[in-house]
């Protein structure tokens, strides 16, 4: 068995002004980096075997701070970015709603967002294959992936038997810095119970 520990990056200037970022690439901002840091000193004393990394800027830095306690590099894995929201990244929460208001709230009742984005079964289907090699690479050992909101509720929506769609409806909040841990064992994704 592996133990996968999906954390979501720290925060960026349009996590906190809530702008979609997608797979734009905006960095950490100061708040951001402090959590990266603290979850870094938090996770010091975890024997980690391998950092794998989404390749955009607000994961990768927060993956070469929590991976340099252990003397890791991070390894970027191309299907751990986020999902591409199409049209919506880089506008605001308010200027979606002005501009796409029927997509908008098809979001806000957890279906789909943007017509010209990637959709959540496109988005588990990259996902939830790259987690599934990465354990089945570390087989019996700990690693570490920073990835998004989306890759993570991708997976926690694999684990659980459900849509995407549910995953964001029941929740849990996946609040930056946060982490998530699951197994990786016969093939397979399942929770750490």
């Amino acid at each position: 068995m592996t133990t996968l520990l999906l954390v979501r990056h720290g925060e960026t200037d349009w996590n906190r002004d809530e702008r979609f970022q997608g797979q734009a690439n905006p960095p950490l901002n100061e708040t951001g980096r402090a959590q990266a840091v603290g979850l870094s000193v938090a996770l010091a004393a975890t024997p980690l075997g391998a950092v794998y990394t989404s390749p955009l800027e607000r994961a990768f830095v927060t993956a070469e701070i929590i991976a340099a306690p252990h003397d890791l590099e991070p390894v970027m894995v191309a299907q751990l970015r986020e999902m591409y929201d199409g049209s919506w990244e880089g506008l605001t929460r308010a200027e979606v709603e002005a501009r796409f208001p029927d997509q908008y709230a098809r979001w806000l009742e957890h279906q789909r967002g943007p017509d010209d984005g990637e959709s959540y079964e496109e988005l588990g289907r990259r996902v939830v294959p790259a987690l599934l090699e990465i354990g089945e690479a570390h087989t019996n050992g700990r690693v570490l992936a920073v990835t998004h909101a989306g890759p993570i509720r991708a997976a926690l929506a694999y684990v659980d038997g459900i849509s995407y769609e549910e995953a964001r409806e029941r929740g849990p909040a996946l609040d930056n810095a946060s982490v998530v841990e699951l197994a990786v064992e016969n093939e397979n994704l399942r929770r750490m119970d």
